[in-house]
């Protein structure tokens, strides 16, 4: 949120050019210039700065809800505990998948709920494997849980590799389902949606959901069903991110850095103060009945993940995230794919916003402080405030103040104030700290696209439902030679 140092020492330069006065020989080459000159320090007077200073003092206004609702979760999510426990292990506790036949009358898989595993994907040639046998590899009776591939696949060949996957996995006694639609209405969403309307699927009672380049360890399901199993109330347990290839470049670096903030502030912060945060979309597992007192899966936004989540907390359905659990995945590694990335994320967000704003308001189904809480806290502060203001008040405001000497903006607003939400993002991850210079540079230049995505989302302009899926590289990444970017050893005491 601090980078706009070199724009506005560009702006400095302009502002003196601006302060010199009209000189005589100006005045004989260009005899106007003098009553263009007037004209512009009078509607500077009466019509730029007064505009500039409301919108300066509006982005410093947001900068510090920024500042608070920042603070307010870094305080939850450390001061807070899990207010939800696990409870017992499931069966006889000896591990799952591994009991006998005649165990099943003494409580062994009787213990163990059935599990829908999905896995949606589209053209991913270079990642279908890992998924899919991380999914047949879950530690769970192998009759208590059915592994559901669906694959939105428009190239043949790719459909092809998936499906003799699905075949290979079949043959080693793993229960999985190939599923294939003729078209691709609703994207993701509308594959999930579908994939629920099987008869196989109403045997089941929880449902885990993982994208294609996502790899769950073996007892995913044994840390994360225990959950929902022992706390009816309990819709949804989101377990966190982890990454294959964070080193691979600057960038990918980077967006460590705010993810882990995003799961460890954000998630964090929202699961122990109101039992609300947004489902990330993948690595998490739902109660099938809460997805559908909630209305199912909905195409109306390209964050449909989101949106399920919304509508199952207006309806009292508690969330809680399990930080211990990881799930490996793959960050994006080129710019292209990740601006896309982001303006799906982002713009999807502000349109949700637009869409469930009024919904919340009105619903009589939770309390006013858990309203509060999403229509303040997780949409306007996150989902426009903090995309808005680094690019209006960093790349917009302070320059132009430079120029127009009436508007002053204050040194609270320009230091103090950014510089504590950097160091809250940055202080949780301690071994990248050094990086903080790049993470705010970068963060800046994203902040364009982002304000943008925000404003086509809260307006429906015309890419609102743009849908690009995220470019993986799978096993290729890994060879690519590594750059060697120095890093600072962990600092045990403080990843704690």
């Amino acid at each position: 949120m601090a980078g706009a140092a070199a724009v506005a020492s560009v702006a400095a330069l302009a502002a003196g050019w601006l302060d010199l006065g009209v000189s005589p020989r100006l005045l004989r080459w260009w005899p106007s210039a003098l009553r263009l000159r007037a004209a512009w320090d009078a509607a500077r007077a009466a019509a730029v700065a007064p505009a500039l200073a409301a919108a300066s003092w509006a982005c410093l206004a947001m900068s510090v809800m920024l500042l608070a609702d920042a603070v307010f979760l870094a305080a939850a999510s450390l001061l807070r505990g899990r207010r939800y426990r696990p409870g017992p292990p499931l069966g006889d506790g000896s591990g799952g998948g591994a009991e006998e036949e005649g165990d099943v009358e003494a409580g062994g898989r009787l213990g163990y709920p059935m599990v829908l595993v999905q896995i949606p994907m589209y053209n991913e040639r270079e990642v279908y494997k890992l998924s899919i046998g991380a999914a047949c590899a879950l530690s769970w009776p192998s009759d208590r849980v059915i592994v559901q591939v669906l694959d939105d696949s428009t190239d043949p060949t790719v459909q092809d590799l998936v499906e003799l996957e699905c075949k290979f996995w079949a043959n080693k006694g793993k229960n999985v389902k190939y599923e294939v639609r003729n078209n691709r209405k609703g994207y993701k969403a509308g594959a999930l949606k579908q994939g629920m309307l099987h008869d196989y699927v109403q045997q089941c009672e929880f449902v885990a959901v993982f994208d294609a380049d996502f790899q769950p360890e073996p007892d995913f399901l044994m840390r994360t069903i225990p959950y929902l199993a022992h706390n009816p109330q309990i819709a949804l347990v989101q377990a966190r991110w982890e990454f294959v290839n964070p080193n691979e470049c600057l960038m990918t670096r980077i967006q460590k850095m705010t993810l882990d903030y995003h799961f460890k502030v954000e998630q964090q912060g929202g699961s122990s103060t109101f039992a609300f945060f947004g489902f990330n979309g993948t690595a998490g597992v739902w109660r099938i009945s809460a997805i559908k007192e909630a209305g199912g899966w909905e195409d109306r936004t390209t964050v449909e993940d989101m949106d399920l989540a919304v509508r199952a907390g207006l309806k009292g359905w508690k969330f809680i995230y399990v930080g211990d659990v990881k799930v490996k995945s793959e960050l994006p590694s080129n710019l292209k794919a990740y601006r896309r990335q982001q303006h799906r994320w982002t713009c999807g967000a502000a349109n949700l916003f637009r869409k469930t704003g009024a919904e919340i308001v009105v619903t009589k189904e939770v309390s006013f402080w858990r309203k509060l809480y999403l229509l303040y806290s997780f949409f306007f502060v996150r989902k426009v405030v903090a995309h808005v203001v680094p690019f209006m008040l960093y790349c917009v405001v302070i320059p132009l103040s430079v120029l127009i000497p009436e508007v002053t903006v204050p040194v609270w607003g320009v230091v103090y104030v950014p510089t504590t939400i950097t160091l809250l993002h940055g202080i949780r991850n301690p071994s990248y700290l050094h990086f903080i210079p790049f993470w705010i540079l970068f963060e800046n230049v994203m902040s364009f696209h982002r304000t943008k995505a925000t404003f086509i989302g809260l307006f429906e302009l015309g890419s609102v439902n743009e849908w690009v899926v995220t470019e993986k590289l799978g096993d290729s990444s890994s060879m690519k030679p590594m750059p060697q970017i120095l890093e600072k050893p962990p600092c045990r005491c403080w990843d704690r």
